[in-house]
């Protein structure tokens, strides 16, 4: 972080997370002053130990909230909004809030925050581009076979760094407060669209095979904790039912251009090795 005695802080919550980092490069490319916070950070920060908060929180005037593990969490709304209160007394003007795109399981949260009495912002995603070499789908993708149960429904994969423009934006320009964002990419893909480009883009054979939750959960198992493994059953179930098979201009509303397309994610991901076995 950078400045630590300023009070014009921007609070970056889950600050080395796949949005979070970005944000935070972001913001301090920028000349901003940083707090990026985590369970590990310099200055910890726990959504479910609130005598880390007020720490976090001061000289900040403005957050970026992500809650991990998922904002659809029951758990999730009661945080959010008693982090909220706790920003609003500390002299927080704006938030922004992540959330999650056709899952009214997170409304509460947003609702939290809208109340909260601050300006606020909400930017509700599409699945991440990021989760290919990031995240939970890197180790299929490495092995050559993605196995999940999302059938082959579209999705109109999201280019993180888009998302942490957005949020940028919403935290140090003025227009963006009392929004809702909902943001896309370009176009639809199936996974086994999403595969096909990343094997072309590396030379190598990656293949989408379709199955079960209940076949997810057993070919997960053995790379992921069990708890990440049902959330993201439960998400692939809830989510990839076509609801948001459909495109959306929250980027270009937010930020006067185009999303990022997968195929230029797929191209710079495997130009810097990232699908390198």
């Amino acid at each position: 972080m950078t400045n630590n005695d300023q009070n014009d802080i921007h609070l970056v919550i889950g600050g080395t997370g796949k949005t979070g980092r970005h944000v935070t490069e972001t913001l301090t490319a920028r000349g901003h002053a940083v707090r990026a916070v985590s369970r590990r950070s310099d200055t910890p920060f726990d959504w479910h130990a609130p005598d880390t908060w007020t720490p976090a929180l001061r000289g900040v005037r403005t957050a970026y909230l992500t809650y991990a593990p998922d904002l659809a969490d029951p758990a999730a709304a009661p945080a959010i909004r008693a982090f909220t209160e706790t920003a609003v007394r500390a002299g927080v003007q704006r938030l922004v809030l992540l959330s999650g795109r056709g899952e009214p399981e997170c409304h509460p949260s947003e609702d939290a925050v809208k109340e909260s009495g601050a300006q606020w912002t909400i930017v509700r995603c599409a699945w991440f581009m990021q989760n290919f070499d990031e995240d939970f789908l890197l180790e299929p993708v490495l092995s050559g076979e993605l196995v999940l149960p999302a059938a082959d429904v579209p999705e109109p994969f999201l280019d993180t760094r888009d998302i942490a423009d957005v949020v940028v934006a919403a935290l140090t320009e003025d227009g963006h407060s009392g929004t809702t964002y909902e943001l896309s990419g370009p176009r639809l893909l199936t996974f086994g669209d999403a595969a096909a480009e990343i094997g072309k883009a590396t030379g190598r054979d990656v293949r989408y095979v379709p199955v079960t939750p209940e076949q997810f959960r057993k070919s997960a198992a053995g790379h992921l904790p069990a708890d990440v493994v049902e959330i993201f059953a439960e998400l692939f179930t809830r989510i990839l039912d076509g609801r948001n098979a459909h495109l959306t201009d929250g980027v270009r509303k937010a930020l006067g251009r185009a999303p990022r397309d997968f195929t230029d994610f797929v191209r710079e991901a495997a130009g810097r090795g990232a699908w390198n076995v």
